[in-house]
C-alpha cells in the first residue's frame, strides 16, 4: 500500500468521524431545543461525538467480518458509556457546565450513565457500525460488508442480501 493510498484511508475516516459527530450534535441541538433546554448544549459534545465515532468506524475497517456483530456492538456500546462517564465527571462534576443529568432516572451512576442510555447507545451501535462500513464500502469498494450473529446454535451471515 502506497504512501498516498495510507493518507487518503485516514482523510476517509477522519471524514466519517466528523459526519457521526456532526449528526450526533445536530441531534443533540434539535433534542435539547424540542425540551426547552437550549442552554445546555455544549461544543463538548461534538467533540466527544468524534472520539466515539472512531471505534463504530474502526471496527469496519480492522476488525474481520468473521467477529460477531453482537460483540462489536457490545464492546462500542462498553466504549460509549465508559466515555461518556469519565466525560461527565470531568464536565458536569468537576467543571459544572451541567451539559447533562441523569440523576432523576432509574439506575444511574452518579447522575451521569443510566441504563436507559446505555440502551440508547447499544442501539445506534448497531446502527453506526453497519452504516459506517457500507459508507466505507461505497467510496474504497473491496468486500462488501456482511456480518455474523453468533447465537447458541453456531452462526448466522445477516444482512447478506442488502445492495
Amino acid at each position: 500500500m502506497t504512501y498516498r493510498s495510507k493518507a487518503g484511508k485516514w482523510v476517509l475516516s477522519m471524514l466519517l468521524w466528523f459526519w457521526v459527530g456532526g449528526v450526533y450534535f445536530f441531534c443533540e441541538v434539535i433534542w435539547k431545543t424540542m425540551q426547552g433546554r437550549p442552554e445546555s448544549i455544549s461544543w463538548t459534545m461534538f467533540a466527544l461525538a468524534i472520539i466515539l465515532a472512531i471505534p463504530l468506524e474502526r471496527f469496519g475497517a480492522e476488525l474481520p467480518w468473521e467477529m460477531p456483530l453482537q460483540w462489536q456492538v457490545c464492546i462500542c456500546t462498553a466504549a460509549i458509556t465508559m466515555m461518556e462517564f469519565v466525560t461527565g465527571l470531568i464536565l458536569n462534576v468537576w467543571l459544572g457546565l451541567g451539559v447533562w443529568d441523569y440523576s432523576k432516572l432509574p439506575g444511574n451512576l452518579m447522575g451521569q450513565i443510566c441504563p436507559q442510555f446505555t440502551l440508547l447507545w447499544l442501539i445506534l451501535s448497531l446502527v453506526g457500525i453497519v452504516l459506517l462500513d457500507w459508507m466505507r464500502y461505497a467510496v474504497e469498494g473491496g468486500e462488501r460488508p456482511h456480518y455474523y450473529f453468533r447465537t447458541k446454535h453456531g452462526s448466522a451471515n445477516c444482512f447478506q442480501e442488502l445492495h
